[in-house]
């Protein structure tokens, strides 16, 4: 499978046989159900939608309680349903379980998360301008400095930086080394951090591109 429906824990360290400590991030990748499968011939695409988290049946909205009775195997509610694309050769039915064991022999993947919400921001601390002078008769201390040109067409310019929400938007970190795989816990973490606050959900799948062999041909040039 390409990927799974994930549960970021927080994050730790862990020790090789060498002593080096690596930081790593502890993400809770599946049991995922299988709900539903994608045909080229109906869909027009190959994919499995797979499921994650508990939920209580009466959260769920009535198109997908009946949507999750159609699988028949699946019992109660799903807080997350998400498609994947099958590997070559997979071949997988509506009840499958997928676990952690997806990602035995992957050396990178990609995580997408999202960032936690900062609320109203400012420019100093949304974009990390730089700010006034402090002292010396200053008068634009954390201001947004100029915003239009007086001629014309004299407005405000569409991308222009400026105070406003800042965070809770989805981002993705690529090519995140995969540390270790507990299967008894569910659990796979890798290297560095991941967006998004402790529980929240995010996507891992398996990475498309790999930094080890761009950094061989980068020293080799």
């Amino acid at each position: 499978m390409e990927g799974l429906i994930g549960k970021k824990i927080g994050m730790t360290q862990v020790y090789d046989e060498s002593g080096k400590r690596t930081c790593v991030t502890v993400i809770e990748a599946g049991p995922c159900p299988v709900v539903q499968l994608k045909s080229l011939d109906k869909d027009g695409y190959v994919a499995a939608q797979l499921g994650f988290g508990e939920q209580k049946a009466k959260r769920l909205t009535k198109a997908v309680q009946g949507h999750l009775k159609k699988t028949g195997g699946i019992e109660g509610g799903l807080k997350v349903l998400k498609e994947f694309a099958p590997d070559a050769g997979e071949e997988v039915k509506v009840g499958d379980v997928i676990t952690v064991k997806n990602f035995e022999g992957v050396k990178y993947v990609d995580v997408t998360g999202v960032t936690k919400g900062r609320g109203f921001a400012g420019v100093l601390k949304r974009y990390n301008f730089a700010g006034g002078n402090m002292t010396h008769g200053g008068h634009s201390k954390r201001r947004t400095g100029g915003l239009a040109a007086r001629d014309l067409p004299g407005w405000i310019e569409k991308g222009k930086k400026m105070p406003g929400h800042m965070g809770d938007v989805s981002r993705k970190a690529r090519n995140l080394e995969v540390v270790a795989i507990r299967p008894d816990d569910n659990a796979i973490l890798v290297k560095g951090s991941v967006p998004g606050a402790v529980n929240g959900t995010v996507i891992i799948r398996k990475a498309l591109k790999n930094v080890e062999i761009a950094h061989k041909a980068k020293k080799g040039a």
